[in-house]
């Protein structure tokens, strides 16, 4: 019992820690986009998580697949082009700016769930947000900010796809999957588009470094912490993605932000929080293995 409550004490911390983990990551795939480019890390980075994945989840992925097939395709297909989006975004534009666009895409289904004016309120203050964003768009890559949209997109598309998969199969089995998935469908093009530097030992274990800052770590946390803390707590804390990640951004690769960038990434972060608190949902989380709560995927 005296565990379980310093668990539930830490886990927040844990959930902050994850994130920046996660960011650290991403920062360190920036470093070496111009060894391996963004898709050659995408792959590097699925392989490695994949590998790890399949490993634990082995006993249970005998068959598991059998007559759900296409909703494992899409998982991993979504996985995949989503990660590969976020890359090449961050490849042109700062961390900060690109976590705030790509949060978007969970922050409009949580809009959509709270059937609420407070919702259109959420709404409303994160336009205001990427409005602020935008009026910095003659110092920014266009393209890149394309690809931060296209990849909050399609994190809606991979939280409804991980919700279906994780009510078809249980536990680890469908991000496993997924993450063979991903691996297959992204290793091809970055072998084709890199060649063999992609297989130089310094670059494998970078790779597997961001494997584990962005996919190990952080999921491994979060399950973890969603046994003892209560969903909107977590929705909360992952919210603040943006502005660690804008942080991140400052320390570990030097793009500081002006003004109307920090505000912009603070009222989007801020109206994550709002429609977390919002949108309606279980209290504690039973199974946080369930893909209802999906793993951070960026």
């Amino acid at each position: 019992m005296a565990t379980d409550s310093r668990l539930a004490t830490a886990a927040p911390f844990l959930v902050l820690v994850g994130l920046l983990c996660q960011e650290a990551g991403a920062a360190v795939a920036v470093m070496v986009f111009p060894e391996v480019g963004p898709v050659g890390m995408v792959a590097l980075r699925l392989v490695f998580s994949a590998l790890v994945l399949v490993a634990v989840a082995r006993r249970a992925l005998r068959g598991a697949a059998r007559g759900h097939w296409r909703l494992v395709l899409g998982y991993g297909l979504s996985l995949a082009a989503m990660n590969v989006l976020f890359y090449l975004a961050i490849a042109r534009i700062p961390l900060g700016i690109a976590v705030t666009i790509e949060v978007l895409g969970p922050l409009t289904l949580s809009v959509i769930a709270s059937r609420s004016l407070r919702g259109l309120l959420w709404a409303g203050m994160a336009a205001a947000g990427v409005l602020l964003l935008g009026g910095t768009a003659h110092d920014l890559d266009l393209l890149g900010m394309a690809f931060a949209a296209g990849a909050a997109a399609l994190w809606a598309v991979y939280i409804l796809m991980a919700r279906a998969t994780g009510a078809a199969m249980p536990g680890l089995t469908g991000i496993a999957l997924a993450m063979s998935v991903g691996a297959a469908a992204t290793l091809p093009a970055a072998l084709v588009t890199v060649g063999t530097a992609l297989l130089d030992p310094a670059i494998l274990a970078l790779g597997l470094a961001v494997a584990i800052l962005s996919s190990a770590i952080p999921y491994g946390i979060e399950i973890t912490a969603l046994r003892h803390m209560r969903a909107e707590t977590f929705g909360i804390l992952m919210a603040l993605a943006p502005a660690l990640a804008a942080l991140t951004g400052l320390v570990l690769l030097s793009q500081a932000l002006t003004v109307t960038v920090a505000l912009g990434i603070l009222l989007v972060t801020a109206a994550g929080v709002g429609a977390v608190r919002t949108a309606p949902g279980p209290g504690r989380i039973e199974d946080p293995e369930d893909a209802s709560m999906p793993p951070s995927p960026a």
